[in-house]
């Protein structure tokens, strides 16, 4: 598929879920460039801003299967792989698939399930398949988890490990809506007259695997491949962190740059594409020092700091 045709596709199905979530445009398209490139995003934020709705609109848009999770303390690793069943009727027994069988997998508050149950999304998102019994059955392809997740302050959470963070390729936030894009919100639902709202189905599976492959095509510079390795690298050299980004990260850049080169209708990727996506990609990868584990900015900070001091490639 062509770079052009790839970045309409993508264009409509960013508008046709924001008839359902409004006034998130950059987030939206930052959720549709890690679909484009393969990633799985973490949505941390307050209850009640959409975060579970992003997740089924992008769904119904793109024509994907859609299965939900509510994670909760007593949530077991079988209650999202499924496992085998005794069928008395035959005498033998059967596989009953988890809800993790799927195109796209809403974790809802992933944080309140216990370690033990959060890692049964491990070999998911790394592998695409999952092992049970010895036989490893492959997933849906495509598949994405779109997990949420309470911040870690909130009573009955358990901090997700940093194995399963890094398996992320993104981490981001909604944000509260302003005042107008809330009055926006309730007009819209006084003029439909019901809760519910249905949307156009814009692309389908296979299309969706073709725009992936697209991706392939956009030319990456050396230099700004040395670019991308230079800032994971600052990354792990500063002082006030004490594990930084792993390679995980270096590969989440450039990915998630062609795809937002892709969405701009380029098959180049520019440094902008770059730095576009560093808070994102890289502050759920970082681990500070205990002395900073109280503040709030200090990943933040880091981050820019890497950006300011990193010198910007001259590309021709």
């Amino acid at each position: 598929m062509e770079i052009g045709k790839v970045a309409e596709i993508s264009g409509k199905v960013i508008d046709e879920v924001e008839r359902a979530v409004v006034g998130k445009r950059d987030v939206l398209e930052t959720i549709m460039a890690a679909v484009l490139a393969g990633g799985h995003v973490l949505l941390e934020d307050y209850p009640g801003l959409g975060k579970t709705l992003i997740a089924r609109s992008f769904a119904s848009a793109l024509g994907l299967d859609f299965k939900r999770i509510q994670f909760t303390p007593d949530l077991l690793p079988g209650d999202i792989t499924g496992g085998y069943i005794f069928n008395r009727t035959k005498n033998s027994f059967e596989l009953r698939q988890g809800p993790v069988f799927t195109n796209i997998l809403l974790a809802d508050e992933i944080n309140r399930a216990s370690p033990k149950t959060q890692s049964a999304l491990l070999e998911s998102m790394q592998e695409g398949q999952v092992t049970m019994e010895g036989e490893s059955l492959k997933l849906p392809d495509p598949f994405l988890v779109l997990a949420t997740q309470n911040p870690i302050e909130y009573e009955g959470t358990f901090p997700l490990p940093e194995a399963q963070l890094d398996r992320f390729m993104l981490k981001l936030t909604v944000g509260y809506p302003s005042l107008e894009e809330e009055i926006e919100i309730l007009k819209r639902r006084r003029e439909r007259r019901q809760d519910e709202l249905s949307l156009r189905q814009i692309a389908k599976p296979k299309q969706l695997l073709e725009m992936r492959d697209a991706l392939e095509t956009v030319h990456v510079d050396a230099d700004l491949e040395g670019y991308i390795s230079a800032l994971v690298h600052a990354t792990r050299v500063d002082r006030r962190v004490a594990v930084g980004s792993s390679p995980r990260g270096s590969l989440a850049f450039l990915k998630m740059a062609r795809a937002h080169a892709v969405l701009s209708g380029r098959d180049y990727i520019l440094p902008d594409d770059v730095k576009h996506f560093a808070v994102p990609v890289l502050s759920h990868r970082l681990l500070l020092q205990p002395e900073y584990w109280m503040s709030q900015r200090v990943n933040g900070d880091v981050i820019r700091d890497v950006l300011k001091a990193t010198p910007v490639p001259v590309i021709r």
